[in-house]
């Protein structure tokens, strides 16, 4: 570790508590710089937070604040994003496999020997439960926050995947910039409308960051706009799923994406007895993994973490106590 730094709770707003307190901490990892942020002590049981694509490590603060116990706390920013290097090499994308030796890594300093507990949030749930399934022995319990995998793609769709990315690298992608941290606010309440003014001006000054011209611009590397140039293959996830040994908790939330993305309503989750599971539907995915439970969060959408933070917390430490 080069360096860690507690930084003090700050109010949401006035009148409102101050949140938990959480240490910055600077590592080097796999030939890069990472940030991770930890809340509560080292001699607590650990439990790592992994955020979703286009978001940072303090986007899990709510959530922190509403647990009841006492945890070590782990969220590392994802590669690209908040304090983390974005790849140097890579100019072409991020890939799954990368991120999981990310995690990997991370768990190797922060808990070498002793097996811990996984909470991630939609990109972050995928990384987790893929790691998971490779490194069975190294994950106590799993949550997955909406994190659902993607879109199954036919193998016909393989060139013109190829095509789309090879056209994409020939320009520089780029990320929108704010005059002020409100504007940052702003955009955060039209993507999350549930998302309070409180909330979303605190977030703003971690998802963002005001530089030398005096505009806020997202802490994030252009780059992860990038199309894949590889096919999401279920089959194969479905084969690392089914490796998982960890008691699995499944958070979906009421009003989520993802049931547009993937197709599926609550009421098509658990097929009746006898019926036919196709490979490629969303029940497939929740049968894939032995030890698991699926529940949704009312009155929330993808962002449930920030929803919710209250029922999330509250689901999550019952499972993790369980």
């Amino acid at each position: 570790m080069l360096r860690a730094r507690r930084e003090a709770g700050h109010c949401y707003a006035s009148g409102m508590p101050p949140h938990k307190a959480f240490t910055r901490h600077r590592l080097s990892l796999r030939q890069h710089s990472a940030e991770v942020l930890t809340w509560g002590e080292r001699t607590a049981t650990p439990v790592l937070l992994l955020h979703g694509w286009m978001d940072v490590a303090a986007s899990f603060q709510f959530l922190v604040d509403a647990l009841k116990h006492d945890w070590y706390v782990i969220a590392p920013d994802q590669r690209g994003y908040g304090g983390t290097e974005p790849f140097r090499e890579n100019a072409g994308g991020y890939w799954f496999p990368e991120y999981v030796a990310d995690l990997d890594a991370v768990l190797d300093h922060f808990s070498p020997t002793a097996p811990v507990h996984l909470v991630g949030h939609s990109l972050g749930g995928n990384v987790c439960t893929l790691y998971a399934g490779l490194r069975p022995t190294r994950v106590a319990r799993l949550v997955s926050l909406d994190g659902f995998g993607l879109p199954a793609v036919a193998p016909d769709k393989a060139a013109e995947r190829y095509v789309a990315w090879l056209d994409a690298i020939r320009t520089t992608p780029n990320l929108a910039s704010y005059a002020s941290r409100d504007d940052v606010a702003d955009r955060l309440q039209r993507n999350n409308p549930r998302l309070s003014r409180e909330r979303a001006l605190w977030l703003a000054g971690h998802w963002a960051q005001r530089r030398d011209d005096g505009r806020w611009h997202l802490r994030a590397d252009p780059a992860h706009k990038l199309p894949f140039p590889t096919l999401y293959r279920l089959d194969e996830m479905l084969t690392i799923w089914r490796r998982i040994e960890a008691p699995t908790l499944w958070l979906g939330a009421s009003e989520s994406e993802a049931k547009r993305w993937l197709g599926y309503d609550d009421s098509t989750l658990v097929p009746a007895a006898g019926d036919e599971v196709r490979p490629d539907s969303f029940a497939a995915r929740l049968m894939a993994i032995r030890h698991l439970r699926f529940e949704t969060i009312s009155g929330a959408g993808h962002m449930l973490h920030h929803d919710q933070p209250e029922r999330v917390a509250a689901r999550v430490e019952a499972h993790l106590l369980g």
